[in-house]
């Protein structure tokens, strides 16, 4: 097993991997940037097909660990850099509910939002992942208002996959900018290492541009 922390963040800006970017801020990670630029078409090519066949970011390596999937790479980080609080340990009450909804964004809030952008109906209740959208939306909402955070007082990793994801779904109209969301974003937004992580992450847009 290495010793060294150091991650290679596979990263474009304006995309899914923004968030990484914004926990690796979070925990003062120790990591090699290695910029894709997507209207490039950079994530389809032959040498980042090899990292990820998916032809997706972000993921990460740390020595001779690939990690894809963006509740992966969360949780994988957040381990990582176990100091910065950013994942209950297991024992951790919190532990079980952390992973609930790491995993619930993949498995139901982003399959419903996508069908809500494509304006699709869902599957049947039988096969579909996430049931409908609405009761998606109301099962966040619900969370949310208990606040400040995700786990309550507890900010961690959840937080950032949360706090990104809410921020681009209600820009894009997806999520309605109700006011437990909004308080949320707000929150999550005035954070030190998001505005860091935002500012840094324009300037490489700029670059791309």
């Amino acid at each position: 097993m290495t010793s060294s922390r150091r991650v290679v963040f596979f990263h474009a800006p304006n995309s899914r991997a923004a968030g990484v970017r914004i926990l690796l801020e979070e925990l003062n990670a120790d990591f090699e940037l290695h910029v894709l630029n997507l209207k490039a078409g950079d994530s389809h090519k032959p040498e980042y097909l090899a990292i990820n066949p998916m032809g997706k970011v972000p993921a990460i390596k740390h020595a001779d660990a690939l990690v894809t999937e963006q509740a992966a790479v969360y949780m994988y980080l957040a381990e990582l850099y176990p100091e910065a609080g950013m994942s209950p340990a297991v024992g951790d009450p919190l532990r079980g509910p952390y992973l609930r909804w790491m995993v619930f964004y993949g498995s139901c809030f982003e399959p419903a939002m996508v069908d809500r952008s494509m304006k699709r109906d869902p599957a049947p209740p039988g096969t579909s992942p996430y049931g409908d959208y609405e009761t998606v939306l109301k099962t966040v909402r619900q969370q949310l208002a208990k606040g400040p955070w995700i786990l309550g007082e507890t900010f961690t990793a959840a937080d950032v996959l949360w706090g990104t994801a809410l921020t681009w779904t209600t820009g894009f109209k997806l999520v309605p900018e109700l006011p437990e969301i909004k308080a949320y974003i707000d929150r999550f937004s005035a954070r030190p290492a998001v505005i860091r992580a935002k500012a840094k992450d324009a300037e490489l847009a700029a670059t791309q541009a």
